[in-house]
């Protein structure tokens, strides 16, 4: 029912803004020479795999439920200024994605590679700015299910690094419970890495 009730909505996806500490985490990717930006989608991606309500979607108009769910991020050409969407499959060891993320942006020519699947979730990093709220533009397709994660630029308060994350998720299947699963996830991910 909760499912219906939302599918049929003017706008059926909900974001919402918050902080997470990346204190321990940054320390630990860049001991390991790893990108940050590629870490974090790789953090992000795992996750909100771990979130059953994350990992739904419409399929042909039917619900579907996949076991895991692969990634997609926008990576900026420095050349040009634009961004590119990369596809790169999840792989659950962090040093193993990030050298194949890695490997596939810098390999990639095009911009876009085709319409995204309905199995990434979508990464899309703005580190030049700390922002406490961010929208997305809305392609009208009621039936796009897949999770937005953004987050801008990290910034020291207290000790402590700070950034602002987001995701976007259709409401038929993600509520603010499921949200706040994701929260704590990642935050303990973060923590104990």
């Amino acid at each position: 029912m909760h499912c219906m009730v939302f599918r049929n909505c003017v706008e059926p996806a909900f974001c919402v803004t918050f902080e997470a500490d990346v204190t321990r985490f940054r320390q630990k990717v860049k001991k390991e020479g790893l990108s940050f930006t590629l870490s974090f989608v790789y953090a992000v991606c795992k996750c909100a795999n771990e979130i059953e309500a994350l990992r739904y979607r419409f399929l042909d108009g039917e619900i579907v439920l996949y076991d895991k769910i692969d990634t997609a991020f926008t990576y900026l050409n420095k050349e040009t200024g634009l961004f590119k969407v990369v596809n790169v499959p999840f792989v659950d060891d962090l040093s193993k994605y990030v050298g194949l993320a890695s490997k596939k942006a810098e390999e990639q020519k095009e911009y876009f590679t085709g319409p995204l699947g309905n199995d990434v979730f979508q990464c899309s990093p703005m580190p030049w700015v700390t922002y406490t709220h961010i929208s997305h533009t809305n392609s009208g397709r009621k039936d796009n299910a897949a999770p937005l994660i953004d987050w801008g630029k990290y910034y020291e308060k207290d000790g402590k690094t700070l950034m602002p994350v987001s995701i976007q998720a259709h409401h038929s299947f993600v509520d603010g419970l499921h949200i706040g699963q994701f929260v704590d996830v990642l935050q303990k991910y973060l923590d104990n890495i």
